[in-house]
């Protein structure tokens, strides 16, 4: 008899338990949703991630905090992510770097893939800058790959860190033009950048958004895009393409992410909300204007895109014989 009454009670009390799973979730968020950005401050990663946390805070109620876990090449912050309660309150908001250092590192303090729950990807970009102090002797990438193969590993290119889009950038311009730069990773794009303009950094590949109002005083110079098209803001500034070193491209994105287990439900809350915030003309203008394209990709087609992107950063540190740390 306790045998039937528990059989006849037990689908009652987990559909309880189920309708009251649904409830909370759509009652989410209740409290602050914490949005962890590996990197420092100023850094080319922030610009989206500011331009959209406003908006998802406005449209579901809660503050998003932007925390800013620098180190490592971004895995500590993305670790922090990795370890959360997957409860849809603290997410991760990231560029390529998150693909790019799994062929980087031999021994992550996470899985890429199976350590989170991809959202969107956010936005792509148009590409870097490649930029040179003002009194820097060459005036072409030309005459940059020239005075490379004489100096001998003699220059230096600055980055915000180990396995950083910059990085990965700068290696493969290396590679492809046969010549040899000396990588000198620092602690945030800014903090390179400014040694750039100050003249104890000589090169350095650099998110448009970040360099543009530097390159407009005369602080730097710009020699090439790494992107597939001139940019609309700098029409006289050619493609690295365009300008010698044949077939070069690159370019970065970004995107959010969960920890595993988030429930689905609040997966594609989020991923709904991203892609409204997306589509409002003030942050598509702000995009526009740093040189970004909104893509709003759903978690499954984002899921894809990271593990092609794994398997082609893996292809690019194999091609400029990178050796994993």
């Amino acid at each position: 008899m306790k045998k039937l009454v528990y059989r006849a009670v037990l689908p009652f009390a987990l559909l309880i338990a189920a309708a009251g799973g649904v409830n909370a979730q759509q009652k989410y968020p209740t409290k602050p949703i914490r949005m962890i950005v590996p990197y420092a401050p100023g850094s080319p990663v922030e610009i989206p991630a500011r331009a959209i946390a406003p908006r998802l805070s406005e449209s579901m109620g809660q503050a998003i905090v932007i925390e800013n876990r620098v180190g490592a090449s971004a895995r500590i912050g993305t670790a922090s992510v990795a370890k959360a309660p997957p409860d849809g309150y603290t997410l991760l908001f990231n560029n390529s770097s998150h693909a790019a250092n799994v062929a980087q590192y031999k021994k992550l303090p996470y899985d890429a893939l199976a350590d989170f729950a991809p959202i969107t990807q956010v936005n792509g970009t148009s590409g870097n800058l490649l930029v040179i102090h003002p009194s820097f002797p060459a005036r072409s990438v030309k005459e940059l790959i020239a005075l490379a193969r004489k100096l001998r590993n003699e220059l230096n290119y600055a980055t915000a860190g180990v396995g950083s889009p910059q990085h990965v950038a700068g290696a493969l311009f290396a590679s492809m033009a046969g010549i040899q730069l000396v990588h000198v990773p620092y602690k945030g794009t800014l903090a390179a950048l400014t040694d750039v303009m100050g003249g104890r950094a000589e090169i350095m590949f650099v998110s448009p958004g970040v360099a543009l109002p530097f390159v407009k005083d005369g602080r730097v110079r710009v020699l090439g895009v790494t992107g597939r098209h001139r940019l609309p803001a700098l029409p006289d500034v050619p493609t690295i393409h365009e300008a010698g070193l044949s077939g070069y491209e690159f370019t970065s994105w970004h995107g959010m992410w969960f920890p595993a287990g988030v429930p689905a439900e609040i997966v594609r809350r989020m991923h709904t909300e991203v892609v409204k915030a997306l589509a409002v003309p003030e942050v598509r203008k702000y995009f526009a204007d740093n040189f970004l394209f909104p893509v709003g990709s759903s978690p499954d087609e984002f899921a894809e895109f990271i593990r092609k992107d794994i398997e082609l950063q893996a292809s690019i540190v194999k091609r400029i014989g990178l050796e994993p740390e």
